[in-house]
């Protein structure tokens, strides 16, 4: 191999596996496109679907476990007593989304997201509207616990404040849960207070932008490697005297 050409070992080879790295990510975004893709629709199709009773859903959580933005209706009664409440940022700034038992006939609870009031609205004394004592018929999305993310902090159960939505923590001190929780839909809970429809059903999908991204600096390293390629051959076959 001749002195210009084993030049060319090293950038080949690096250029090479930068070049099937891009491709790869770019593939994979494809791939994500697809499945984000389908979820969305899969979402829309749920959220807008008839409500089901929460013995249809809990069917269907013990056989799959999977109840995400089921629409369920649920008949009962607010326990306010054991009201818990998760920080949240609204489209209003940080305040709380205000969590419920709902006592159901059969003594069991379901564990409702009433929807979000803001920080000075904490106690239940600074809005008495929301403190329903009849029985209610809410309707909302279905939603698994959630799981402690690497950097949420740790719920504090001593002030009421939650960061994740911890079911089992939420519902310490009364009967064993429903094992999902439900978000009233917009109009799904009565009264003003706390404001339903928090659940967000609008979840980013950039993988397109992404995958275009890696696809087009795997371009622009062919565009910068193929001139370097034809430039060092060039040099490499010109008569040493022309040089």
């Amino acid at each position: 191999m001749s002195r210009g050409l084993s030049g060319l070992l090293w950038p080949t080879v690096m250029s090479g596996l930068a070049l099937a790295l891009m491709v790869s990510l770019g593939l994979w975004q494809v791939q994500r496109l697809h499945w984000k893709t389908g979820l969305l629709d899969q979402i829309a199709a749920r959220a807008t679907a008839d409500p089901m009773t929460v013995s249809t859903a809990l069917d269907i959580w013990n056989a799959t476990e999977d109840v995400e933005y089921l629409r369920v209706r649920v008949n009962g009664i607010y326990d306010h007593s054991r009201e818990r409440h998760l920080y949240q940022i609204g489209d209003t700034g940080p305040g709380w989304h205000v969590y419920t038992p709902l006592v159901r006939d059969d003594g069991s609870e379901l564990w409702v997201n009433r929807g979000y009031v803001p920080l000075q609205q904490k106690d239940r004394s600074q809005r008495p509207e929301s403190m329903v004592t009849d029985p209610v018929a809410v309707t909302g999305l279905a939603r698994a616990p959630g799981e402690r993310g690497l950097f949420t902090p740790q719920n504090d159960v001593a002030t009421n404040t939650w960061y994740w939505r911890d079911l089992t923590g939420m519902a310490a001190g009364g009967t064993t849960p429903l094992p999902f929780f439900l978000e009233a839909e917009h109009g799904g809970d009565p009264g003003d207070l706390p404001t339903d429809g928090v659940t967000r059903l609008d979840l980013p999908n950039r993988h397109f932008g992404y995958a275009l991204t890696w696809f087009g600096l795997a371009a622009t390293l062919v565009l910068v490697y193929v001139p370097f390629v034809v430039g060092r051959l060039r040099q490499t076959a010109q008569p040493k005297e022309n040089r």
